[in-house]
């Protein structure tokens, strides 16, 4: 499970701190390329989707899983 675990420092968290430093300056070339365009846009969705937290119903499968292939190896055993 994946725990959030960000210090905030003033308005920005240091996650969004070091994406911003990471950034490339963007030139207006870039800024007209469709395909800059849509990578932006594909990184900020999927940066998004990560932060999401994973759903009670996905962790309790997880888990049941689990118990199904600890049972399988102690039949097999």
């Amino acid at each position: 499970m994946q725990q959030k675990s960000q210090k905030r420092i003033g308005h920005m968290t240091t996650r969004e701190q070091q994406a911003e430093q990471k950034r490339p300056e963007l030139r207006a070339v870039d800024i007209l390329d469709p395909n800059n365009q849509i990578g932006i846009r594909l990184r900020s969705l999927y940066a998004a989707v990560q932060d999401e937290a994973i759903p009670d119903r996905f962790l309790d499968l997880l888990e049941k899983l689990d118990q199904a292939e600890q049972m399988a190896a102690k039949a097999v055993e």
